[in-house]
């Protein structure tokens, strides 16, 4: 048998490796291809597309990537109607999947669509196109289901991907030691993001942050976790010669988080991540004015951090836009290590995140899911 699958940037990428792994554990002989990253290589997947190219966001960012955006799709259209799978495989990534799920459903390939787009959140006209591309939705907020059920669109709670998963590797002290810190001084993350045009955006207010934060408290330490989408000299680019010195390291963001006393974070998954290792964070999210403007109008929920979403409370502060600012961001991290209160209520908060995660009832696993729909 065989499936395309489709994952457009790093957290699509692991989730569907998982994916994978969990086909290949019952049914070895199903073989994938399609677009992802190095964890689906791993996991045996054909990667035809690197996603690193693709992981953008925003109107104007997606246009300046619209040859390779589009190439793409093309390219995946083309195989679907060439050397059509048994079953096509969507995660996340909505603007992009949608499109090749349209030429999916006029060839007759069945679609299973992982991970919904937010359409609770904003533009829930989309549920429409949805119901008339998607053969089935895996959900993995429990709160989704009844929004598929009410707009009559096939629908399974699979669980949270991460809820299970998140976990460090040792405590805090021993990974401050092993990562050359000292674990009796504060220890700031520094996460700008798994795609480049996150980091493009927001790096340099992260680390103009950290200059001042450093400047104030000399015995501050800076971490700061390499996604695998992305090299250290795409991060270095941004760090100027009066940037205190910031310790990188690759490929354990869960152990950085654990290490960190409080993490200033751009918005995303990521943000759920932190919130199940349980380290209090600083959300900030910045798009271009442009995008910014076509889009607020469409949200219709009061938080951006996911965590905040899954909470439905603001748990960890959030800065947006001209509130994302080094002064703003300096003084939230001050508060949050200097009061132990505040502190503790937002550690509190992130507790109540991770029991909701792991208490949502029955779930489907999606690995048997999938091998479900191919019969």
């Amino acid at each position: 048998m065989r499936v395309m699958i489709i994952a457009g940037e790093a957290s699509g990428d692991q989730h569907s490796a998982k994916l994978v792994e969990a086909v290949h554990a019952k049914k070895p002989d199903v073989f994938f291809y399609g677009i992802g990253g190095e964890n689906m290589r791993k996991a045996g997947v054909d990667v035809l597309v690197d996603s690193a190219e693709m992981a953008v966001v925003g109107v104007v960012e997606i246009w300046a990537h619209r040859k390779v955006i589009f190439g793409a799709l093309d390219k995946m259209r083309e195989l679907l109607r060439t050397d059509p799978p048994d079953l096509l495989i969507l995660t996340d990534y909505p603007e992009f999947n949608l499109r090749l799920a349209k030429t999916a459903k006029q060839l007759g390939i069945k679609v299973l669509f992982y991970i919904s787009p937010q359409i609770w959140a904003w533009r829930q006209w989309r549920v429409k196109r949805i119901r008339k591309l998607v053969d089935m939705m895996a959900v993995i907020f429990p709160f989704e289901l009844e929004f598929y059920h009410k707009h009559q669109v096939p629908v399974r709670f699979v669980g949270h991907p991460l809820a299970n998963e998140v976990h460090a590797s040792a405590d805090k002290e021993t990974l401050c030691k092993e990562f050359g810190l000292n674990p009796d001084k504060p220890v700031i993350g520094l996460f700008p993001g798994s795609r480049r045009s996150e980091v493009k955006r927001l790096a340099d207010t992260i680390f103009e942050s950290a200059k001042i934060l450093k400047q104030q408290y000399p015995d501050y330490q800076f971490l700061l976790p390499v996604a695998s989408t992305l090299s250290k000299d795409i991060i270095e680019s941004h760090i100027s010669e009066d940037i205190p010195a910031i310790t990188m390291i690759e490929d354990r963001s869960y152990d950085v988080m654990q290490a960190c006393d409080v993490i200033i974070t751009v918005s995303g998954t990521v943000t759920l991540e932190i919130a199940l290792i349980g380290t209090p964070l600083v959300i900030i999210n910045r798009i271009s004015p442009i995008s910014y403007h076509l889009v607020k109008h469409l949200i219709k929920i009061d938080h951006i951090g996911l965590c905040n979403i899954v909470a439905d409370k603001r748990v960890a502060p959030e800065f947006i836009q001209h509130d994302a600012t080094p002064e703003k961001i300096t003084n939230e991290v001050k508060r949050i290590l200097s009061d132990d209160n505040y502190r503790e209520e937002i550690r509190n908060g992130l507790v109540e995140i991770r029991k909701k995660l792991e208490s949502s009832g029955k779930v489907t696993s999606i690995g048997d899911l999938t091998l479900e729909m191919l019969g």
